[in-house]
């Protein structure tokens, strides 16, 4: 019987190993829907399991993949309650990982201080265990910053230093390749060796919204006009119901910077107001009120770069919790699977409840609060 049991738990273990496997290789192929899929189903596993040390390089995946899901707010959650695992399960290596990807999405909302907090945590973990993926998002995110804002030499010379460090070789210099190549771009720099590094890894991919990114990184380093208009329309059809507004959205900004510049101001607008409305929805404030400026440049005076929803005036764990009571979890069953007291699961839906203009769980059902964890 004892045989019986030990093989059980051998097997187990194997599936679960190769859920993470299966995971991390559909991130690394760009199919973040299955990498989510297939992280969540083994989450949902270790929790059922009490195999609660388990769940860091889980939380992981899922907030990598909420990123690239474009669920900005989701992998904010994630992150958040994934380093407080690792606190909590004694994983500290996993740690860096969860404070660059949350430097990212703060450099995506604007948030300066936030993000250099958060991006040197990251760096102070890889001098200490020498893991590298915190590093790559920390470093990711420094740039990320200086480009919403406009800082192109400064975005251009972190992302190449990354390249040139260990960083160069993790999946994520292949998503940051974009940023380097509009970076250089805007200072009238080449940028070849990145080009064709993405172009490569988009036409391997399969994915029409990598093929758009790619055809966006081949106008804004194409010197002839007419061909130049070429690949971005060639993008924004592409971009059309392929997924990823924020990459679609960060097209659209380009194109109309390119045309307001050519004095196509209405053709300008157009585009300008559609990034402008996705960057609000996902609280990315500096690339909001890059859209906003271009605007007005092109004669449109009527819009503003505010507009976050209510969600993103949440904390992360304010956000886990309003999502389970709207699922109908009672505090200690939230309180059970976040690893808090019901006291504390009730102060913080007092805290939330004002917030979202509800006072009482029951309105919460008829909010859209996105994925329930």
């Amino acid at each position: 019987m004892r045989e019986l049991v030990t093989k059980g738990r051998q097997i187990t273990s194997d599936m679960h190993s190769r859920r993470i496997n299966a995971s991390y290789f559909a991130l690394q192929t760009g199919d973040f829907q299955a990498a989510w899929e297939i992280a969540r189903a083994a989450a949902d596993e270790c929790r059922a399991n009490g195999e609660i040390g388990k769940l860091a390089v889980l939380y992981i995946t899922l907030a990598t993949s909420e990123i690239f899901l474009d669920r900005f707010t989701d992998a904010m959650a994630t992150a958040s309650e994934g380093l407080q695992l690792t606190a909590e399960t004694g994983r500290p290596s996993r740690a860096g990982c969860m404070h660059g990807i949350l430097a990212w999405i703060a450099a995506a909302r604007g948030d300066a201080d936030r993000c250099a907090e958060l991006a040197t945590a990251a760096h102070r973990h890889y001098d200490a265990n020498g893991i590298v993926n915190g590093l790559a998002w920390a470093q990711w995110a420094q740039a990320l910053l200086d480009l919403g804002q406009g800082r192109f030499a400064e975005a251009l010379d972190r992302l190449e230093g990354a390249l040139a460090g260990p960083v160069g070789h993790r999946f994520q210099a292949v998503h940051f390749a974009p940023d380097l190549i509009e970076a250089a771009a805007r200072l009238g720099l080449p940028a070849d060796g990145p080009l064709r590094h993405y172009e490569t890894w988009a036409a391997a991919s399969g994915l029409e919204w990598a093929q758009a990114v790619a055809y966006r990184c081949r106008a804004l380093l194409e010197p002839d006009g007419d061909r130049a208009h070429e690949y971005f329309r060639a993008a924004v059809r592409l971009h059309a119901g392929s997924g990823r507004p924020w990459e679609s959205a960060r097209t659209a900004l380009v194109y109309g910077e390119r045309m307001r510049r050519e004095r196509q101001k209405s053709a300008a607008r157009t585009h300008l107001r559609g990034a402008l409305e996705t960057f609000q929805r996902l609280d990315a404030r500096p690339w909001a009120e890059r859209a906003t400026n271009e605007l007005r440049a092109a004669g449109d005076t009527s819009l503003s770069a505010a507009g976050a929803d209510s969600l993103s005036t949440l904390s992360p764990q304010e956000l886990q919790i309003v999502r389970l009571a709207a699922a109908g979890r009672t505090n200690k069953e939230i309180g059970a699977q976040l690893f808090l007291s019901p006291k504390t699961v009730s102060y913080h839906l007092y805290r939330a409840f004002p917030k979202l203009n509800v006072t009482s769980r029951a309105q919460l059902a008829g909010l859209d609060l996105g994925v329930v964890p």
